[in-house]
């Protein structure tokens, strides 16, 4: 299994970027699938995450309003397009996978990709 993320880079703050993550060898149909970030000297933290069972999704307080997850089982990929970027969204966000329904933070989560930097600049 592998999840392999992409589209992080260096933007300035209210800037946008959308985050994607491919899955492979791994029926996404069946896993929830989240998002994580990690800053320096930081622990990881969940940032979104989106419902196999029913679809619903959820958000760290920090980024409601602002970030938003989406997947497409078809292709193996899920989303998160980040608006309204700040520099304390900076960090290395990771894709996460995991057979719970509810996933809000590390427990549970099965699988992690490499993660893809994501800095903001003031």
């Amino acid at each position: 299994v592998r999840l392999d993320e992409s589209g992080g880079g260096l933007v300035q703050t209210g800037d946008s970027l959308r985050l994607s993550c491919i899955a492979s060898a791994l029926n996404v149909r069946y896993y929830t699938m989240a998002w994580f970030r990690q800053a320096p000297g930081k622990e990881r933290e969940f940032v979104a995450s989106s419902n196999w069972k029913d679809d619903s999704t959820r958000y760290t307080d920090s980024v409601t309003g602002r970030f938003t997850i989406s997947r497409n089982n078809a292709e193996y990929r899920n989303y998160l397009q980040m608006d309204n970027l700040r520099p304390e969204d900076t960090a290395v966000y990771y894709c996460a996978a995991s057979p719970q329904a509810i996933v809000t933070g590390l427990h549970g989560v099965t699988y992690w990709g490499k993660g893809t930097q994501v800095t903001v600049s003031s």
